[in-house]
């Protein structure tokens, strides 16, 4: 018991990123049962997002050779995950943060990423990401010496947290079955890196992204590359296709996943797990077999109003 207690240990917030189970799907993938379909469950990274990897690989190199140090800022723009982590481990390594942010991501992000003490830049909330990524440029260009800027989108520390993390992972866990491997685009970080690592095993893996079906579309954390800025760290050439899922089909399965498996988590995940069951019904019909990992990046409540934080409460 002793033996185990101290294993369970870790000196900062820091050392707990990574390492998150997986876990077999039952009932939502019921159309397909001679497929295995998993789930990567980001959302026991300490950040509550698979983004607590890339933000911790960026921040931690950066600080080491010196880029980021206490006289400067942390600043970049996101759409709430990484900012939360930037956030989290900015406070636990003592440096300041700035995030630039379009007004309307959720709530929930905002009021967690201010609870670290966090200053929240908003950019137009018609802008979308984009919006968000242009502002925070311009302030850095304007004042480089007050900011150390990683960009998310373009730092190629972010890709590598999942060559070393992710991909490792599923691969320690089901490298020897595994066939397919689905991420949603973002920053692309995820599939970028993740898919490289898969494709160096000694079977082949089909990797697919998954991308809003419309630029206008209602699945946060995605994006819908034809109409956006293309991050500079993304390369189609890692991975083998891209599968395009619609607003509603990602919420849908969002809450098939509360309601069955006892999942809540974000829609962006309901799109990965809304492609993984589509390619699940097809292999259990052409090849009667087959084994899916997916990402859920993040939990549901993320995306929930909370109510307000008080100091006191009147029993």
């Amino acid at each position: 018991m002793r033996t185990t207690l101290l294993r369970s240990v870790r000196a900062t917030v820091l050392d707990t990123v990574g390492n998150t189970p997986l876990v077999r799907l039952s009932r939502v993938t019921r159309s397909a049962p001679s497929v295995e379909v998993y789930v990567k469950l980001e959302f026991c990274n300490p950040g509550g997002s698979v983004k607590d990897r890339a933000a911790l690989r960026m921040m931690t190199r950066a600080a080491a050779d010196g880029r980021l140090t206490s006289d400067k800022t942390l600043i970049d723009s996101t759409s709430g995950n990484t900012g939360v982590a930037y956030a989290m481990f900015g406070a636990a390594m003592g440096f300041r943060v700035a995030l630039v942010m379009p007004s309307n991501v959720s709530r929930p992000r905002k009021e967690i990423a201010r609870a670290y003490g966090t200053e929240i830049i908003f950019s137009d909330p018609l802008e979308g990401s984009d919006g968000a990524i242009r502002l925070a440029r311009e302030l850095v260009t304007r004042d480089p010496d007050r900011y150390f800027y990683p960009d998310q989108y373009s730092n190629p520390d972010n890709p590598l947290a999942h060559y070393h993390g992710t991909g490792a992972e599923i691969l320690d866990a089901v490298g020897d079955r595994i066939t397919h491997f689905i991420a949603g685009l973002g920053t692309s970080g995820t599939i970028m890196g993740t898919s490289r690592r898969l494709k160096e095993h000694t079977r082949p893996i089909r990797c697919i992204a998954i991308e809003p079906d419309d630029a206008m579309h209602g699945l946060e954390g995605l994006k819908h590359l034809p109409s956006s800025l293309v991050p500079g760290i993304h390369d189609a050439s890692a991975y083998d296709e891209t599968v395009r899922v619609g607003t509603e089909d990602g919420w849908d399965m969002a809450d098939r996943l509360a309601h069955e498996e006892g999942l809540h988590v974000g829609h962006s995940s309901g799109a990965a797990v809304f492609a993984a069951v589509s390619l699940a019904e097809r292999l259990h019909r052409e090849q009667g077999g087959g084994c899916i990992v997916t990402i859920l990046c993040d939990r549901g409540d993320r995306y929930f109003a909370p109510a307000a934080w008080e100091k006191r409460y009147t029993w």
